[in-house]
């Protein structure tokens, strides 16, 4: 069984992800309008949870886990993607916050338990 990656490099994908979604929502709205749009912060969020959930069941990872390096897969010996209502599931509870924050000891929030996956490192998947 492959163990899940540290909080740190989650922590670090997240960050990514953030990042991106805020500077499209700045693309779009301007930077004007970003900054005096008071729910600009809820289109970062709505893009967050779109986004994640395409890439995941697409490519493995959100954006800011491809480029992290780190995947979401089953949690399963298959240690396949999951499909797209698990990871939409999985999205939306990262964007309320408190499910990822309440976890397993082998690191598996809530989140995780249910999508039924983990994530994990690239390099372990291979290796």
């Amino acid at each position: 069984m492959i163990d899940t990656a540290s909080w740190a490099h989650r922590f670090g994908a997240l960050l990514v992800d953030w990042a991106a979604c805020t500077l499209v929502v700045m693309l779009v709205l301007g930077p004007a309008g970003w900054s005096e749009d008071r729910f600009a912060g809820f289109y970062a969020t709505g893009i967050f949870v779109v986004e994640s959930a395409f890439f995941t069941a697409l490519l493995g990872g959100s954006f800011g886990k491809l480029v992290t390096r780190l995947r979401v897969v089953r949690n399963d010996a298959t240690n396949r993607p999951l499909e797209l209502i698990p990871a939409l599931v999985r999205s939306v509870l990262i964007a309320l916050v408190i499910p990822p924050l309440v976890f397993r000891p082998d690191g598996r929030g809530l989140h995780d338990m249910a999508a039924r996956s983990k994530t994990v490192r690239l390099a372990d998947l291979r290796g």
